[in-house]
């Protein structure tokens, strides 16, 4: 069974009433996690073996770094243009060979790379018809380059199925055909192109991904916007020349008024698309519905409608967006009596109108100090719109990586009470919630900040409303790579979200707090260091530098204790076997014990965890706080 069939699984069964769908699920689950422990390295090997066969290598770049004769662990992830998952597992994320020279056609055995998330084989000479069912063989790709190769034939129609592309680039090749009006409705797309082909026919409504004449340049036979407008068939008898001749100064008039309307309207459309760069065609789309109520949890809220919130938004205009996560885009709502909110459109949600307000009922009552507390919602045709309290400071992500150079202006009491907050109320989702809940996309983006610097996690439970197959995938397969550093290296394989899942991003927030640097991208490593936050830290510990890892801006303050405590919890968290992580109930209370001279204030609202496997290693806890206390 491989992930593409499992997943097709998984969206037929959703139709199903709900016990049949458990039991479906649970058998799909059980037999994709066995497919994937007994297949899922072999078949990267293999996928990666096929593509050095397949390929003529004239400069021997495949032939001089790919060897398959070494059986470590990971051994794949050090080949020349190969990212995984992680550095230990042969887990293909994306593949990179740009430029290489190589010959033949597209790698069919590509195939075998099931969670392949980005395809470069652009600037060499390959040829031949890209697949039909692409979507089949590279299903979950985000970004796939082509571009500067002599493929020929027709553009596959079964592109449109790659629903989760974010760059599709064919430009500079020999395809001909039309563009299929199918790829249209790719809506996750941001970047395309397929100028310099052999294009002919309408250019296909992009609907919100922003494209322009450049992306289809060098093909005559296209037409339409943004090119020149296509021209229709004419129909000439003997009767119509006589009119046309008879009534020629009127058709004269006739165009010339029709020529000045035609570049009226373009220009004020091309105007139009100039001030709205950020593509929000769908809030024009909803104005009919403006007098639809937004469905308010608690009276202390004022009654609002979705004309308060077009209005508050600036029809939800681009200089309101104050954020772009996972799970939609938030903009800035203003109301006429100076009260500000944050109006989250949701990204993707295809659940029923029952299910969504059924699930918003159950979100809506979810309370507590440390979380961003939904407000109400709306719905207007297909789009689904919450309301949230304004968070005065944004995001942590924000505060922490606001200037090039990495520094950051938050000093280290701050960030400790971030950490405090943020966990406690993790950990009341994961211990003390009814029904507990598994976050599933941890991020410093999602720690909001009041005017205080009190943090507020958002986007709990949001997961549930995205595509049914985006249950356990939405961290990967979203496009959102800013985000890939947070995920645990266990999801890879089994797909499953856990609460120690949660635990391990966290345990990267906890790190950004601590050493200002992002997930993907470390500023103070050295150059010839590929990997992630995460690892850069570890390999740190192992060669007791771990004080290097620290944001030189907090060290030399009287903290130096505290910030190595803090170091050493957020590699707990961050362990690659899910076993030896803490839960969400030990890390607040390791949090708490180095920030007790602070006094921040505490949640007696947390009750102790009920799973035994806690309760055994609440002594060890006791013990560890005391030690942490007293050092």
């Amino acid at each position: 069974m491989t992930i593409g069939s499992g997943l097709v699984e998984l969206a037929g069964i959703m139709e199903l009433n709900s016990r049949s769908f458990i039991k479906a699920l649970v058998i799909c689950l059980w037999c994709f996690l066995m497919s994937s422990l007994s297949h899922g390295s072999d078949q990267d090997v293999s996928c990666l073996r096929s593509i050095k066969e397949s390929l003529q290598d004239p400069n021997n770049i495949l032939e001089s770094t790919w060897n398959f004769n070494n059986g470590t662990a990971g051994f794949i992830c050090s080949f020349t243009g190969i990212d995984c998952w992680h550095a230990q597992d042969n887990k293909v994320l994306s593949i990179h060979l740009s430029g290489m020279g190589l010959k033949g056609s597209f790698p069919f055995g590509i195939a075998n790379c099931s969670s392949l998330q980005t395809l470069d084989l652009s600037s060499n000479d390959l040829s031949g018809e890209i697949p039909s069912n692409i979507s089949a063989i590279i299903p979950y790709v985000t970004t796939l380059d082509l571009s500067s190769n002599s493929f020929s034939g027709k553009i596959p129609v079964g592109l449109a199925n790659c629903t989760y592309l974010n760059v599709l680039n064919l430009d500079h090749n020999r395809l001909s055909g039309q563009i299929p009006p199918q790829l249209g409705q790719l809506s996750r797309l941001k970047k395309f192109s397929i100028a310099s082909n052999l294009l002919v026919g309408p250019v296909p409504q992009f609907g919100n991904s922003t494209v322009t004449a450049e992306s289809f340049a060098n093909n005559p036979g296209l037409c339409g916007y943004p090119l020149s407008p296509c021209r229709t068939a004419s129909k000439k008898s003997y009767t119509g020349i006589v009119v046309g001749a008879l009534a020629a100064g009127v058709l004269v008039g006739t165009v010339v008024l029709g020529l000045a309307m035609f570049f009226f309207v373009r220009r004020a459309s091309m105007k139009k698309k100039e001030e709205d760069p950020e593509g929000n065609k769908w809030a024009r789309s909803i104005r009919g519905t403006k007098r639809i109520r937004v469905s308010m949890f608690g009276d202390s809220v004022f009654k609002m409608r979705l004309s308060d919130l077009m209005k508050a938004t600036d029809n939800f205009g681009k200089q309101n967006i104050i954020g772009h996560g996972t799970m939609g885009t938030i903009y800035r709502a203003r109301f006429e009596n100076g009260s500000l909110y944050m109006v989250k459109r949701l990204q993707d949600t295809q659940h029923s109108e029952k299910e969504f307000i059924s699930e918003m009922a159950t979100l809506g009552s979810v309370k507590h100090n440390d979380l961003v507390p939904l407000l109400g919602f709306c719905i207007a045709g297909k789009e689904r719109l919450l309301v949230y309290n304004y968070m005065a400071n944004g995001t942590v992500h924000d505060q922490l990586h606001q200037k090039e150079d990495g520094s950051s202006s938050l000093e280290w009491p701050t960030r400790l009470k971030i950490a405090i907050g943020a966990a406690r109320g993790l950990a009341w989702l994961h211990h003390s919630c009814n029904p507990r809940i598994i976050h599933r996309n941890i991020s410093s983006k999602c720690v909001l900040l009041n005017a205080n610097y009190d943090p507020k996690i958002s986007d709990f439970g949001l997961a549930r409303l995205m595509n049914p197959i985006d249950t356990h995938l939405s961290t990967f397969v979203n496009g959102e790579f800013g985000d890939l550093g947070y995920v645990a290296p266990e999801y890879a394989r089994t797909l499953v979200a856990t609460p120690k899942g949660d635990v391990y991003s966290f345990g990267t927030v906890l790190l950004e707090l601590v050493t200002s640097e992002t997930p993907t991208h470390v500023i103070k490593a050295p150059e010839n260091f590929k990997g992630n936050l995460v690892e850069w830290v570890i390999e740190l510990s192992r060669s007791s530098k771990l004080k290097d890892a620290i944001d030189k801006s907090l060290v030399g303050k009287g903290f130096n204790h505290e910030l190595l405590q803090f170091l050493k919890v957020a590699l707990n968290c961050v362990s690659e076997d899910p076993k030896k992580r803490p839960s969400m109930f030990e890390v607040y209370q390791l949090l708490r014990a180095i920030g007790e001279r602070y006094h921040f204030p505490s949640d007696s609202e947390i009750i102790l965890p009920l799973d035994t496997s806690d309760v055994d290693n609440i002594q060890e806890l006791i013990v560890a706080r005391e030690e942490i206390s007293y050092q």
